[in-house]
């Protein structure tokens, strides 16, 4: 079996069972855990003012800690623990009762969550696509042989080296302001980011190109927020109940459906994302190896009304690729 390089035990993408045990009542305040990076913070001020507006008569504050993931910052995450890393400290503060809900960005919650939480609302989906940020060339495409490109992600580099053989895609790491700074300093000549991100923090005028989903798939559940809390909180699931977005979570449902099915981890090249026409779902993905040497790709659509409609679609996606070989391809990338 395809192992997690992140060790969590159970997984939920289904809000909390309604009767479970309530810790507190009244609720009169909520805390937010929060990363303290500039994007995290702006998540979750986001959610901090709309929660304000839906309950004006409830305190709502922040609860800001750093996270494994933002202090270990010369290393690949796939070699430190992957993803789970930004999100545990603050699944300890929900557990230990220092927060009542944590905001993340979708694509970094790992797709199976610990005994005891949950993914409680996932609220509307920004832009998906990735962005290409460099003063030397309009598109990587148009980038010189050899020049050096810059992400943290395998998704991105085995999409690019697949397009662009010839150029160096070398690790980058850091918050998002880290990352432009690097660019700045000439440590690259052109960097791959979430478009989203840039786009929440006002740095649209730093995108050069918007890079197609045709060329660069977009990670599982990228542009998303989640909302994290404990399973035994019906209560706070209640005051988040109005965030969630209908389709973005029907969306994310199937793509996490499919990385789940497939062990989708930190160390997975895999790209996936799902779109509602009319009441069908089309759903894309790939996987491949980090050289873009060999990729596998599926396209499946079905009318979708439900999360268990979503997750057999996410399923069905899945199963195409283990019938190009997904398995194999799983156990070469796991032994390196």
């Amino acid at each position: 079996m395809w192992r997690h390089c992140y060790d969590l035990t159970m997984h939920t993408d289904q809000p909390p069972a309604r009767g479970a045990a309530v810790t507190s009542s009244p609720l009169s305040r909520l805390v937010i855990a929060t990363r303290e990076s500039r994007l995290a913070l702006w998540q979750a001020e986001h959610v901090q003012g709309l929660l304000r507006a839906l309950h004006p008569g409830r305190a709502v504050e922040l609860n800001g800690m750093t996270t494994r993931g933002d202090q270990i910052l010369d290393q690949t995450l796939s070699k430190i623990g992957g993803k789970g890393l930004f999100v545990k400290e603050l699944e300890t503060a929900l557990e230990v009762g220092d927060a009542d809900l944590a905001v993340h960005s979708l694509k970094d919650v790992p797709m199976e969550l610990p005994d005891g939480f949950a993914l409680a609302v996932v609220m509307e989906r920004e832009d998906a696509r990735d962005a290409w940020v460099s003063e030397k060339a309009e598109h990587f495409s148009a980038l010189p042989r050899g020049a050096v490109v810059g992400t943290s992600s395998l998704r991105r580099e085995m999409q690019i080296r697949a397009l662009r053989p010839d150029l160096r895609v070398v690790p980058l790491r850091g918050n998002l302001d880290t990352r432009l700074r690097k660019l700045d300093e000439g440590q690259y000549d052109g960097i791959v980011l979430a478009a989203a991100g840039l786009k929440r923090l006002g740095l649209q005028t730093r995108i050069r190109a918007l890079v197609s989903i045709d060329e660069l798939l977009p990670a599982v559940g990228q542009a998303a927020l989640g909302i994290e809390i404990r399973a035994d909180r019906p209560d706070v699931e209640a005051a988040l109940a109005p965030l969630r977005h209908a389709p973005t979570a029907l969306c994310t449902y199937a793509e996490r459906a499919l990385a789940r099915a497939l062990g989708g981890s930190c160390s997975t090249p895999l790209g996936a994302h799902a779109h509602i026409e009319g009441a069908r779902m089309h759903l894309r993905a790939m996987l491949g190896r980090p050289d873009g040497s060999r990729m596998l790709r599926v396209d499946v659509d079905s009318v979708v009304t439900s999360d268990a409609d979503a997750g057999a679609l996410g399923l069905e996606a899945a199963e195409r690729l283990r019938e190009q070989g997904a398995d194999v391809l799983l156990a070469q990338l796991l032994q390196g």
